[in-house]
């Protein structure tokens, strides 16, 4: 299937690791033109080779930090104006911060919100103007986690941003929609990361990586822990041509774990 994505000119923010740079490698093989974003410039750099040497595709890389509102602006604006424009908005940045109510800090709060419901606002409102000029309509995706939609318990601060994240999609899109832009979100379960290797490495170190993902302790329906490129594939669908009359919904990403729809 054509996705319809050659020319097109995205963001991705938490771009040079994991899932972001999954779909920066996905959207660029697809044709795109990509900004990849995050803080560090040599994890940047890395990514950029990486996309070079796979796509043939010479990607923009920008180092900010993406809860900055400052930033973020700049940020898109830089984008914008070496990519001629702009499409596609993929809000990817964001860490899994998981304690106890009583264990979380203010300032953890503060900070979780800052990164992943905040500097996805931040980018969206400075991507808008571009996004409205969008050829064939723009589009955003919110990358979220199943624990927005159903948290657990020692989940905090992260289930309550994801949860957070949840609701700005679905508002946005309804808003958005006149302007053609659409809006969605992905909930991410376990999927390959370089937190998840840590803790395989830390609390299995005598299992390979594919016993580690397979261990049925995990609970999840299909069998293993999800890799990136498998998220990356939906994110791609959902910013395409061929995802035109999807908007305001969420796709879970979790091999079946949520109990959520």
């Amino acid at each position: 299937m054509d996705l319809g994505l050659k020319h097109k000119k995205a963001i991705v923010t938490g771009g040079s690791k994991g899932i972001g740079l999954a779909t920066a490698l996905t959207l660029a093989g697809e044709g795109a033109e990509v900004a990849i974003v995050a803080r560090n410039e040599e994890h940047l750099r890395q990514a950029a080779d990486l996309i070079r040497e796979r796509t043939g595709r010479d990607p923009i890389t920008i180092s900010a930090d993406v809860s900055v509102r400052d930033e973020a602006e700049r940020t898109v604006t830089e984008a914008a104006k070496r990519l001629g424009g702009l499409d596609i908005l993929v809000n990817n940045a964001g860490t899994s911060a998981a304690s106890p109510f009583p264990e979380v800090e203010p300032d953890q709060w503060e900070a979780d919100l800052d990164l992943k419901l905040f500097g996805a606002v931040h980018f969206a409102r400075a991507a808008l103007p571009y996004l409205r000029k969008a050829e064939c309509g723009g589009a955003i995706v919110n990358v979220t986690a199943i624990g927005g939609k159903a948290p657990g318990a020692s989940s905090l601060p992260t289930s309550v941003s994801r949860a957070a994240g949840l609701a700005l999609t679905k508002a946005m899109s309804k808003d958005l929609a006149a302007d053609g832009i659409r809006v969605n979100a992905v909930c991410i379960g376990l999927i390959r990361s370089d937190q998840i290797e840590r803790k395989w490495k830390a609390s299995a170190p005598e299992l390979s990586w594919e016993e580690f993902a397979r261990d049925p302790r995990h609970g999840i329906p299909l069998g293993r822990i999800g890799e990136a490129q498998e998220a990356a594939n939906v994110i791609a669908f959902l910013v395409s041509e061929a995802a035109s009359y999807i908007t305001g919904t969420s796709v879970n990403i979790d091999g079946g774990k949520s109990a959520v729809l």
